[in-house]
């Protein structure tokens, strides 16, 4: 304890209790205060020091939670036999068992070796070519901020608490407002169920509806974050082929499966719209067998050429379709806002379900986004928004006619979404291309990647809607001298 002056002018700024806490402990450790030996009195040790009561029984308290010190009932506080650090230093760890231990091979579960391997999110999510990103500084922000401040200023402090299992009520009414009239779902509030973000939306169907070893109809090639979710949740999956009229129903059925994901809007990644004698197959097959389909209507409000597709799920009431939306493409990635349509019957059980599993919360925000869609600032931003994106996508277009010739725009392109599909020969490796034109900034993904099976097409997805149109040419340039490499440097080895 004759420490603390020094110590106090050798730390002017550290706080007085901390101090104290520090000198008593730097003395144990050292053996100045041996185990077992009583400290002094908390009234005694302030008026010796010339400090106040509190700083010392502070200094206390914080010994006692770490370990260093003991209490007896009427007799005082005294040095622990055992304290922390030498317990760290005891041979009861050997140092070498330590190492090794540290140094050893972490053993995952199955599923998490399938999931770690199959990983496909990109480290970077921002810059040209990237797909799936809508131009964020196009976000009405100021709007928006607008809206929030008018929210903070008359808060309920339940806004602050969880979400009570299926979100903020006005927000469900007016996406149910704006989903019957824009995407021609069917649809009450009651039906809506607000996620924190399209992957949970996904990972709440498979745990309630599904089991492990239940098998899923998944898009092939077909989206990687369904195919992770089910993975995580032991779901057997089949590739389904896709064409120009979006998943194809498989010949031989011998075992129905519990689930089918498709994107018949907008199939992701190749861009085919689902014809109405597939939709109607699937619905079909679906009543008759008992299977439930996921629509993930991930981006189908960008449709550049007509009106907007109208979803799977409005076409039968009462259809076994589970709808999913999202407003990280038509507003921000970082809204981390999702949304699903549920039948009826299923609201109810998926409300307790995602109020027990995830606690959902981001109530505010919730808040202000129904106003932004009830005072129909949302569907005004969409429209500015698809003329924006229309621009962009022709000016890429032109670009691949100019430089690669038509052939390179995939065959089952249609003119809606974030991004296209560019066609590589199949000389060309398109994983290796990615890695090549990342190295020289151009983010761009292997359309390879995207499927589960052997059978795979090279290809490279391009994202346009978050560059305009004079930032794109000189990146696109960068992108075809790699492709010009990446073919030059397979024709030796062809020849051979």
């Amino acid at each position: 304890m004759q420490r603390l002056p020094p110590a106090r002018s050798a730390h002017p700024r550290v706080p007085l209790n901390q101090l104290l806490y520090t000198c008593i402990r730097q003395t144990i450790l050292e053996g100045g205060l041996a185990a077992s030996t009583r400290l002094p009195p908390s009234r005694d040790l302030a008026a010796q020091l010339g400090i106040s009561r509190n700083t010392v029984l502070y200094a206390y308290e914080q010994l006692l939670a770490e370990g260093y010190t003991r209490t007896l009932t009427g007799s005082g506080t005294f040095v622990c036999e055992r304290i922390p650090d030498r317990l760290l230093r005891s041979e009861s760890v050997a140092p070498d068992r330590a190492v090794a231990a540290a140094s050893a091979p972490i053993r995952l579960s199955s599923r998490g070796k399938r999931i770690v391997e199959g990983a496909r999110a990109s480290p970077r999510q921002w810059g040209a070519f990237m797909p799936g990103l809508p131009d964020v500084t196009r976000f009405p922000h100021r709007q928006f901020r607008r809206l929030e401040a008018r929210q903070w200023k008359r808060l309920d402090p339940a806004m602050l608490s969880y979400a009570n299992g299926d979100g903020y009520r006005p927000l469900c009414e007016s996406l149910a407002d704006y989903l019957r009239q824009a995407r021609s779902v069917r649809c009450q509030p009651e039906q809506i169920l607000v996620t924190e973000g399209v992957h949970q939306a996904l990972d709440l169907v498979v745990r309630v509806l599904g089991d492990v070893g239940d098998l899923a109809w998944v898009e092939e090639p077909g989206y990687w974050g369904i195919r992770g979710v089910l993975t995580a949740n032991g779901i057997r999956q089949k590739p389904v082929p896709v064409d120009g009229e979006g998943m194809t129903m498989p010949r031989q059925r011998p075992v129905p499966p519990r689930f089918a994901f498709v994107t018949p809007s907008h199939q992701y990644p190749l861009g085919s719209v689902m014809s109405m004698s597939r939709r109607l197959g699937l619905l079909e097959y679906a009543i008759r067998t008992g299977m439930w389909i996921v629509e993930d209507d991930y981006d189908s409000e960008f449709r550049f050429d007509g009106q907007p597709i109208p979803s799977l799920q409005g076409l039968l009431s009462g259809a076994p379709v589970i709808y999913i939306g999202t407003f990280s493409k038509t507003l921000y990635p970082g809204i981390r806002i999702a949304y699903m349509v549920l039948p009826a019957a299923l609201a109810g059980v998926f409300r307790t379900a995602q109020l027990d599993l995830y606690r959902a919360g981001h109530l505010v925000t919730q808040a202000v986004l129904a106003e932004f869609i009830r005072d129909g600032a949302y569907a005004a931003h969409i429209r500015k928004m698809r003329l924006v994106y229309a621009a962009r996508r022709a000016f890429l277009v032109n670009l691949i006619r100019k430089w690669l010739g038509p052939e390179w725009l995939h065959e089952c392109d249609s003119e809606t979404g974030l991004h296209l599909v560019l066609a590589l020969p199949d000389d060309v490796d398109d994983v290796r291309l990615t890695q090549l034109a990342l190295e020289r900034g151009i983010l761009v993904r292997p359309l390879s990647s995207y499927y589960l099976g052997r059978a795979r097409r090279p290809g490279l997805m391009l994202g346009f809607a978050s560059l305009p149109e004079q930032e794109m040419r000189e990146p696109f340039e960068v992108l075809v001298r790699c492709i010009r490499e990446c073919r030059a440097s397979r024709r030796p080895a062809k020849a051979a």
